[in-house]
């Protein structure tokens, strides 16, 4: 199958991760492939799947979540921008709320790796992990060494 991109020039990396997490919100694919990099070395790596490399599997991967009916609300939390001349990494937790519940999954961190070049910026790699459990009452975290 060969893809018909439709073009999004995104003037920042916030910009394209607006409509990222928008494209899920609406279960638009053309809207979610419009953020990715027109590359075959786009990776995503969600939850509980394999790797998707490449348009064609990232597509695959989106439709088939949109297809069955993907039905949840994610509040994104930032914390942390890295962003220096064309490369942006962001990362995030994500909180997912089933539509329709009142019950949160444990958040995910996500990583997202954006790329600027002449047609604006765009998405390289979306990488999620479970966030660590919280810390029992009482105890306090570890003290990272410096």
């Amino acid at each position: 199958m060969i893809e018909q991109q439709m073009r999004t020039n995104f003037s920042s990396a916030a910009d394209a991760e607006d409509a990222y997490y928008d494209a899920i919100d609406e279960k638009d694919l053309e809207k979610m492939m419009s953020v990715w990099a027109d590359s075959g070395e786009i990776v995503c790596l969600l939850p509980m799947q394999p790797m998707r490399r490449g348009r064609n599997a990232v597509r695959e991967t989106w439709k088939n979540l949109f297809d069955h009916e993907l039905k949840v609300v994610i509040t994104v939390n930032h914390l942390q921008w890295i962003e220096r001349d064309n490369m942006a990494i962001h990362l995030l937790e994500e909180v997912v709320t089933p539509v329709g519940s009142t019950q949160s999954q444990p958040p995910v961190y996500a990583s997202n790796v954006y790329q600027r070049d002449n047609t604006g910026w765009h998405l390289l790699l979306h990488l999620n992990s479970p966030a660590p459990p919280p810390a029992p009452a009482g105890v306090l975290p570890p003290i990272p060494s410096s």
